[in-house]
């Protein structure tokens, strides 16, 4: 297992050294809301977006920013979505697990808000900066207790309370329920999540969690935590030998919880991995949104 996370880890940087031309930021981030968090702490800007278009990334963002992805508003359910993307805090998915997720989640209906939370600054020089993802990476081993070492940003976590606060606070604007604002994050997203979830007072918590290959380790779950939805692969080199804490925790509370664990596609399989079980993932999200209340219904009158 630490061969194959150190393998990952070195493909990853591989993959960063090729695609280490910055690119201008894409379209959408010209519809981008400010969600006035401030500026991180030691900031190293401006953010650097890399990639290829319709896959890109980005490093070094020192502002939080909220990207809005409606449904047709024939096919509105009134629920909305708080997508934040993974990418170790030191960047971010934006496409894998942003971009990708929130047009799907629009085509079922659902108001998708993509989050471009606060990350640790790093290196600008790409060599320095492979060095620190590798690093990372290498640092996350999925064993029992490993993940609670891995301390969230408070400022991450404050981006996604100010993001579900804003969708609430433009609620008759995008034509949402106020009481069905979820949110859904990936990998560092889904540690996001997690906090945002159990630390966030109750009136600013998500009405519902989802968290895709997020850290197993247990924690504190309120009485009157929301229900939550967790996917993750066995074979994740990350946390498929950390055990199912998380889940034990939820289960302790005596509040719903929904467990995925895929045979294969280790972590990062985003939407899935193709010819991997992972493919169809979303579809028993979509059956569990609208098994708790939060599925179709006539959205709120404009």
């Amino acid at each position: 297992m630490k061969t194959k996370l150190l393998n990952m880890a070195a493909a990853w940087t591989l993959g960063v050294t090729a695609a280490a031309a910055q690119l201008p930021p894409p379209a959408e981030m010209r519809q981008g809301i400010s969600l006035g968090t401030g500026v991180v702490p030691s900031a190293n800007g401006p953010e650097i977006w890399f990639g290829t278009p319709g896959n890109m990334s980005v490093r070094n963002t020192s502002e939080a920013s909220l990207v809005p992805v409606l449904p047709d508003p024939a096919k509105a359910t009134g629920t909305a979505m708080v997508i934040a993307p993974g990418g170790a805090f030191v960047t971010l998915a934006w496409d894998h697990e942003g971009m990708k997720v929130a047009r799907l989640l629009a085509d079922h209906g659902i108001a998708a808000f993509v989050l471009k939370y606060r990350l640790e600054p790093t290196p600008r020089d790409w060599p320095s900066f492979g060095k620190v993802m590798q690093s990372r990476m290498t640092g996350w081993i999925g064993k029992p207790g490993e993940g609670l070492r891995i301390v969230t940003p408070p400022y991450a976590v404050a981006d996604g309370i100010a993001a579900l606060k804003l969708v609430r606070s433009r609620a008759a604007q995008w034509h949402v329920d106020p009481a069905k604002v979820g949110m859904i994050g990936f990998s560092a997203g889904a540690r996001t999540t997690i906090r945002v979830t159990l630390d966030a007072a109750p009136a600013d918590r998500p009405a519902f969690s989802v968290m895709l290959y997020p850290p197993m380790e247990k924690v504190a779950v309120p009485a009157d935590a929301p229900p939550a939805f967790v996917a993750m692969a066995t074979d994740d080199p990350l946390s498929g030998r950390a055990g199912y804490g998380l889940i034990e925790s939820w289960i302790a509370a005596r509040r719903p919880i929904e467990f995925h664990a895929y045979q294969r596609s280790g972590h990062g399989f985003g939407l899935g991995k193709k010819d991997t079980t992972t493919e169809g993932w979303t579809d028993g999200l979509f059956r569990w949104i609208d098994l708790n209340g939060f599925g179709p219904k006539a959205a709120p009158s404009r």
